[in-house]
């Protein structure tokens, strides 16, 4: 492929224009709980670490991850989804006060507990993961309360992008995700996907389609490690054009991300860095993703400022959101920007 080249004021145009959008998140909720503390002692009891709790905290997780973290980047996300009717579901809206994120999207579901996961951190390490969950898939009648939500955000927002995020707790039905493709469709708004096993072949005709390299394997029964790129990018070619799918994008970890659509297939390396913690980083992915397909920006483009992001929320410990200002400077520094 050509070598693309944009210029410095390009890339300040798009992160200003981030500003301007209104995203739909649709995907599960959860809380991530963190127990912090210092390791100094093995239990008398069990082989395992004492670890001594010196702080506690609570932060908004799966989908409202992402709401967070197109937040950060300056856009507007309402977030659609379903939470229960207990304890950590009001401790979730008060969350999401805190963080002046909108509640008119969230159903409560009186038969559903809301998902917690518990991470136990000693010494900056994890050492564990306590996960409180349901992942049966929501039933019939919530799906239409959801659409109907759904339906009408779409037809009173000014929606420029839907992000389809999927962590399996059965909030994304086939049916809700092929009306909300169908609905998106009429109103030529843009459809980012990031799946996973469950419903990887239910994101027909989506504009832009998230994997890891393990969801993709997964989902297509491939046995091709990440050093096969060639080979990589024919199986993806042959999905995508499948499943009707603009573009596909593959996150390769340690190795960068692959861009795939039916005028691109190009492979990015990652950057080097000093990776602390992975959590998260898909979610600042689609992200970022997602509001450079919503401005249109050239497949590279939303590949490489995709993969920079990607990397950097890896070097803070635990889910958190990108830093803006930090993923604009080091885009300035793309070898492709002059």
């Amino acid at each position: 492929m050509k070598k693309l080249y944009v210029k410095k004021e390009h890339i300040r145009e798009i992160f200003k224009s981030f500003n301007n959008l209104n995203v739909l998140i649709i995907g599960d909720v959860m809380i991530d709980s963190y127990l912090w503390g210092k390791v100094s002692r093995i239990s008398p009891e069990a082989p395992v670490p004492i670890v001594a709790v010196d702080k506690k905290e609570r932060r908004l997780g799966g989908a409202a991850n992402v709401a967070l973290n197109i937040q950060a980047l300056g856009a507007n996300p309402i977030l659609c989804s379903v939470v229960g009717v207990d304890y950590e579901g009001l401790a979730f809206l008060d969350l999401l006060k805190t963080q002046k994120l909108s509640q008119k999207g969230i159903l409560k579901c009186r038969d559903r507990i809301t998902t917690v996961k518990t991470r136990v951190i000693g010494n900056n390490s994890q050492l564990l993961r306590v996960d409180e969950e349901v992942e049966s898939e929501i039933d019939p009648s919530e799906t239409q309360q959801l659409l109907t939500l759904i339906s009408y955000i779409i037809q009173h927002d000014k929606i420029d992008v839907i992000i389809f995020e999927d962590y399996n707790k059965g909030l994304l039905t086939q049916k809700l995700i092929s009306k909300v493709v169908e609905l998106a469709k009429a109103k030529g708004i843009p459809t980012c996907v990031d799946p996973k096993k469950k419903n990887f072949h239910s994101y027909k005709g989506v504009s832009l389609f998230k994997p890891n390299l393990k969801e993709l394997k997964e989902g297509l029964k491939l046995d091709i490690g990440s050093e096969n790129i060639g080979e990589l990018q024919r199986a993806i070619s042959s999905y995508r054009v499948k499943q009707k799918i603009e573009t596909v994008l593959v996150t390769l970890a340690e190795k960068g991300i692959l861009t795939n659509s039916r005028k691109v297939k190009e492979h990015i390396e990652a950057h080097l860095r000093s990776i602390t913690d992975v959590s998260g980083a898909g979610d600042t992915v689609i992200s970022v993703a997602a509001l450079c397909r919503a401005l249109e920006c050239k497949e590279y483009i939303t590949a490489a400022l995709a993969n920079l992001s990607g990397g950097l929320v890896c070097e803070q410990v635990g889910v958190a959101p990108i830093d803006k200002s930090l993923l604009f400077e080091e885009a300035l520094k793309l070898d492709f920007v002059k």
